[in-house]
């Protein structure tokens, strides 16, 4: 487990790139966290780590967001609006999470009987008391 304390989103995002410059093909990261705690930025900085130049942004109405543009194609989920994960199998997702790009999924808890036991979470709180911008990453 590695925990990483952020005090601003560009902290977040160059987290998120050195999670991409580390990541290679077949990996999947769950993201984990409240509404507007910045997984997004994070994403966007696993897309610069990955050299993607394309601008990302969360795809909540289209499931799954793809990105060929880096050294490995990556693959953005955001499965908020997953009614069953019955739907998942619709857009062929093991095909993504089996496949040699990397796949980041916001709210994956809500597939969780899905998610390869060898996936990584990235969990991002906040603490009040530590100021508005702080954030609390850490990755299992």
């Amino acid at each position: 487990m590695t925990v990483y304390e952020s005090h601003s989103a560009e902290e977040t995002f160059q987290i998120g790139k050195a999670i991409g410059e580390a990541a290679e093909p077949g990996m999947i990261y769950c993201l984990d966290g409240d509404l507007g705690v910045g997984k997004t930025v994070l994403t966007q900085g696993v897309a610069a780590g990955l050299g993607e130049s394309e601008a990302v942004n969360s795809p909540t109405f289209t499931i799954v967001q793809e990105y060929h543009g880096g050294r490995i194609p990556l693959y953005h989920f955001d499965v908020y609006r997953i009614g069953d994960p019955e739907e998942m199998e619709e857009i062929g997702y093991d095909d993504y999470f089996f496949g040699d790009g990397i796949c980041l999924i916001e709210w994956a808890d809500l597939i969780r009987e899905l998610i390869p036991e060898e996936a990584r979470w990235i969990t991002i709180e906040k603490d009040l008391g530590k100021g508005l911008d702080y954030r609390r990453i850490t990755v299992r």
